[in-house]
């Protein structure tokens, strides 16, 4: 098994025609990843590679069965076309665009509490599951089967992770970013939880960073509810104060949002906390 994409998934990719989505397209066709559609007004019945181009969602999922979609418009008309997905009922929608508008992804937020669609980003580069679904874009030959879930807010450090345990011989069951933005759609509990229920799943990497409450409201859920092991790294520890570090959402505007205050949180709900990449598979158990 594996958290939200398997060999199962069918993705259909809104914005097809845009670089990004003409990327994403291509890696995921090479790695085998069922992509049955894309979307991009005005281009009905065009083809990108073997892929049938629709102008709606609506009408994309009608004739092929897509049950995700890969947002890769332009950050400005991301959040139309997350409310396009879910209008067409489509389950798991990954939203590539980065820098959406904050005001637009609370608007998504509240839109989305009324519909069964989970959202996963903005500013994600996807979710992979080793073997069974590329879902996004990612280096096939730095990832490998196993039980190792890993989720991160940034994707760079996610594929930096990845590429840590697979040297060191753990191979992963779920690899996903949800994101580094302020406004998110899926958060670490609510991906920690499905790591939990996943038998697949043994162990996990979370990687946090500077700012927001993500890492705390992790902590507060493993302490309460997770029986597996849980590795963590926070990145930022030498972040100062009042300074964006990459990331929206990566910004210290109290005490509360220091490396130092995350990993005090989360050592005290029994997590293991790293302080590099390297560390990590030293904390993780050999199986």
């Amino acid at each position: 098994m594996s958290i939200l994409v398997d060999q199962n998934t069918r993705t259909l990719i809104q914005g097809i025609s845009t670089r990004e989505g003409s990327v994403y397209a291509t890696r995921m066709l090479s790695f085998g990843t069922p992509v049955v559609a894309g979307v991009s007004f005005g281009q009905e019945g065009t083809w990108f590679a073997s892929v049938p181009v629709f102008d709606t969602v609506k009408q994309a999922a009608r004739s092929t069965d897509a049950n995700m979609s890969l947002v890769c418009t332009p950050a400005g008309e991301a959040a139309e076309a997350i409310l396009e997905a879910a209008d067409a009922e489509i389950p798991l929608v990954v939203c590539v665009a980065a820098d959406v508008p904050i005001h637009d992804m609370m608007l998504v937020r509240t839109y989305l509490r009324g519909h069964r669609t989970r959202l996963i980003g903005p500013g994600s580069p996807g979710v992979f599951s080793p073997g069974k679904c590329l879902a996004g874009i990612i280096s096939p030959h730095i990832i490998r089967p196993g039980s190792v879930g890993v989720v991160s807010r940034s994707g760079s450090l996610a594929y930096e992770i990845t590429w840590v345990l697979t040297q060191a011989g753990f191979g992963q069951s779920t690899i996903l970013s949800i994101g580094g933005g302020t406004v998110v759609g899926m958060g670490f509990v609510d991906v920690l939880s499905m790591f939990e229920g996943d038998p697949a799943t043994q162990q996990v990497v979370l990687v946090g960073e500077i700012g927001g409450e993500e890492e705390e409201m992790a902590a507060a859920f493993v302490a309460d509810q997770m029986t597996k092991r849980i590795v963590a790294l926070v990145t930022g520890q030498t972040a100062p104060p009042g300074r964006q570090m990459g990331h929206w959402g990566a910004l210290i505007e109290d005490a509360a949002g220091t490396a130092q205050y995350k990993n005090e949180a989360l050592q005290m709900a029994g997590v293991r906390v790293a302080f590099s990449p390297d560390e990590i598979p030293g904390l993780l158990e050999k199986g």
